[in-house]
């Protein structure tokens, strides 16, 4: 009896161990992929990856968001496995003003930042004065002033993340306003231009190579990436999504569906 019941035991310990290993394995490479996403184009890209990832074993699933706070935040407590959604320069920032331990895999496309209005058809049509939105957070903010610069309409100091007191030269005293990024189609029709993301200018039905009244270089550094928290960076769900957006196929609907308004980073 003695024997027996140690041999049952035993069997008890060895099926737990088993189990823990089992459960270990699933955390490391789950098979449901939840990431966050801006609805264009991210979401869109997304959906070709669906299925290059569903011939791997994955199903992904797409959570969408309207803001650039929410995703980070939902990748850091462990919500989302991952985001897609920003460019590298506001992942950096963001790390630092939220204490936030992200990180990104692939760079996967850029988009060209524009000047739009409602009021001109060119920028130089702009009077004294005139009212110029854009992005509130420091590396999109720095980024649209570069654009004002680019197109002749101020001049900046030298450094990355510039801001509106770094304005050297304003000759016709624009004035600057910041605000939230998502905002800034809205309010178009109530300032004389803004610069716009690219994601916000599609989903308010603006085509940043007609409708754009200035657009950022496509040697833009700003290219769009899969951000992930730092300990899942080598999971091997993460790899197969990093693999799959940086697929031939992903890179073909690019350039067939945006035409040139948002180009491959890869």
């Amino acid at each position: 009896m003695k024997k027996a019941i140690s041999i049952f035991l035993i069997i008890l310990v060895t099926l737990g161990v088993v189990g823990c290993g089992a459960k270990k394995e699933d955390v490391q490479d789950k098979k449901i992929i939840t990431v966050g996403a801006s609805p264009a184009p991210h979401a869109e890209i997304l959906e070709v990856v669906k299925p290059l990832l569903a011939k791997k074993g994955y199903t992904l699933k797409i959570k969408e968001f309207t803001d650039y706070i929410q995703p980070n935040m939902a990748v850091d407590s462990g919500e989302l496995d991952a985001n897609f959604f920003q460019h590298v320069p506001y992942l950096t920032q963001f790390n630092k003003d939220r204490n936030t331990h992200l990180t990104y895999t692939v760079k996967v496309h850029i988009e060209p930042m524009g000047v739009y209005s409602k009021k001109v058809k060119k920028l130089t049509d702009l009077k004294n004065g005139a009212i110029i939105a854009i992005p509130n957070d420091a590396s999109n903010g720095a980024r649209a002033l570069r654009v004002l610069e680019k197109a002749g309409l101020l001049k900046l100091k030298s450094g990355e993340l510039v801001s509106k007191l770094d304005i050297t030269e304003n000759k016709k005293k624009f004035v600057i306003k910041e605000l939230d990024a998502a905002q800034l189609p809205r309010v178009l029709q109530d300032v004389d231009a803004a610069v716009i993301n690219t994601n916000y200018a599609l989903l308010a039905k603006l085509n940043p190579s007609s409708d754009a009244l200035a657009i950022e270089s496509k040697d833009s550094p700003y290219a769009n990436v899969l951000a992930v928290a730092e300990k899942d960076k080598n999971k091997p769900y993460i790899k197969a999504l990093s693999e799959a957006l940086n697929s031939a196929e992903v890179k073909k609907f690019i350039n067939d569906k945006y035409k040139g308004s948002i180009i491959p980073a890869f």
